[in-house]
């Protein structure tokens, strides 16, 4: 196993911390709900029910990433990845768009109750756990390069905004602002379709062999600098679940060996592991003539 795929086994970790929360609030939130008479707390916990899908896409997505290459995956499953993270996505969407419904027509209906304030300090310990699970998730995220676990744990972050949304609704009834509720509700749906957004741009830019062009340059520049490097012609990059793959042309002098450019291209792409840890990149040389051109073969 590869570090990716080793990486990729980590990340579990995360999706299984995500599950084992989410199970663990819904239940507590639907049942403290109930006695507290809080239909904020009843909607929060609905919503941990509909996050376990999320975190279970999650989970497939990184276990199918980790299936070896074969016949017509010729570059291995990563990118299952991040059709996990659009996934999320649009769950996280589908979400937010129905606590904007759902509050909208209780402040336009004016159907206001108070809650008990047990149902509160509920909400506010949720939204502590979440934010705990979304700081442990980022961390790991970043640390194996999962975009898919950014993306649960961007889910994180907004489940924790749902539950301090439904606190402060909560707290603002119990002087009499009960309008509070579902003004601060709606303010969190647009954060829900907010974040759900940023992780959809991310994700198609991925499927659709985005790459940062300014990293790019930076990468063309860097290999100018090599010794018997007269250009480089041309550089393209794509993402492939947590990994950069390079696609990169190089002009040598054409009176150089096999083995010679050969050992350059080696070097090249140790520089490449070592400063931006890809370690994939496909260099094709083309000869360097003494007009300064690319010279045509006959055939």
């Amino acid at each position: 196993m590869n570090n990716h795929d080793e990486n990729l086994k980590t990340g579990d970790k995360g999706a299984w911390l995500s599950i084992v929360a989410y199970i663990f609030l819904a239940v507590m939130k639907l049942f403290i709900a109930s006695i507290g008479n809080s239909e904020g707390l009843r909607a929060d916990g609905l919503n941990n029910f509909t996050d376990i899908i999320t975190s279970v896409a999650v989970l497939v997505g990184l276990k199918i990433a980790r299936k070896p290459a074969d016949s017509v995956h010729r570059y291995g499953h990563y990118r299952a990845e991040s059709i996990a993270s659009l996934f999320a996505a649009f769950v996280m969407v589908f979400i937010g768009l129905q606590v904007i419904f759902t509050a909208s027509q209780s402040l336009y209906a004016a159907d206001y109750e108070q809650p008990g304030m047990l149902t509160a300090w509920v909400a506010l310990f949720a939204a502590l756990i979440m934010l705990g699970v979304f700081n442990y998730n980022l961390k790991l995220s970043r640390k194996v390069g999962s975009s898919a676990l950014y993306a649960a744990a961007m889910d994180n972050r907004s489940d924790a905004f749902v539950s301090i949304g439904v606190f402060i609704g909560i707290i603002g009834s119990q002087f009499g602002l009960f309008w509070l509720d579902p003004v601060v509700a709606i303010l969190v749906g647009f954060i829900i379709c907010k974040t759900a957004w940023d992780i959809f741009k991310d994700s198609t830019v991925t499927l659709t062999d985005g790459f940062d062009y300014k990293k790019l340059d930076e990468m063309k520049e860097d290999i100018r600098t090599f010794k018997n490097v007269r250009d480089v012609i041309d550089i393209k990059g794509r993402i492939h679940g947590n990994q950069e793959l390079l696609d990169i042309t190089i002009l040598v002098d054409s009176t150089l060996t096999v083995a010679h450019s050969h050992a350059i291209t080696e070097q090249i792409e140790d520089y490449l592991y070592q400063k931006y840890g890809i370690n994939h990149a496909l260099i094709h040389i083309e000869p360097y003539g003494e007009d300064g051109d690319s010279p045509t073969l006959n055939t």
